[in-house]
């Protein structure tokens, strides 16, 4: 479909990504790492509950960060729709 990359998902990493592409309806399911601290992941976890988005929790913020392909650990990623 004229995208490069593997599989045929985009995402955004991190809670202020995630949280604006929830806000704008623009998420399909979102990504919460169980270790990330609470006032980062509330008002996400809030947002996508109101909205009937899905939430996948994963262990920790470097397994999610693997997940997403980057070096550093993610609190939040949202796949997009």
């Amino acid at each position: 479909m004229g995208s490069s990359k593997s599989g045929s998902s985009r995402m955004v990493i991190g809670a202020k990504q995630t949280f604006k592409a929830v806000t704008n309806d623009k998420a399909a399911k979102v990504y919460v790492a169980r270790d990330a601290e609470e006032h980062v992941t509330k008002k996400i976890i809030d947002a996508c509950n109101s909205k009937s988005i899905d939430i996948v929790y994963i262990d920790t913020m470097k397994e999610l960060g693997d997940m997403c392909g980057i070096d550093v650990g993610a609190a939040t990623a949202a796949e997009l729709k």
